[in-house]
């Protein structure tokens, strides 16, 4: 599949050095939220998803980096829905994925579809 990606490399790679930070200063944070655990585990989850593709994005290019959060977002099961405590990591890397699809503009049909494409936690 071939996307229109319009941001270089660096310009993925710095946009993901951002959210990086955010999650980072989401981590810090913690503590002073009224479920310290669950917001810690959702903000190292964005921050890991945010440094592989950074990883993936520096190595390989705009269009592998897109190719692979499509792949690793279908991956993720889906737990829309389920009580905000529950499921902090699998939420915390589907928030992640689609802060970089809203950031390199994915098209949002290609967003829906790949939505759909993920199955429910069993």
């Amino acid at each position: 599949m071939e996307f229109k990606i319009t941001l270089t490399t660096e310009e993925i790679v710095r946009g993901l050095k951002h959210y990086r930070r955010i999650a980072k200063q989401d981590v810090l944070r913690a503590p002073e939220t009224p479920n310290p655990e669950v917001f810690r585990r959702h903000a190292e989850a964005r921050r890991e998803v945010y440094a592989k593709l950074a990883e993936v994005a520096e190595a390989e290019g705009p269009e592998a980096v897109v190719q692979y959060a499509l792949e690793l977002y279908k991956s993720l099961p889906f737990v829309t829905g389920t009580p905000e405590d529950q499921y902090p990591e699998i939420k915390g890397q589907e928030n992640a994925l689609e802060n970089f699809f809203l950031m390199i503009g994915l098209d949002p049909k290609t967003r829906r579809e790949a939505r759909k494409a993920r199955k429910p936690l069993q």
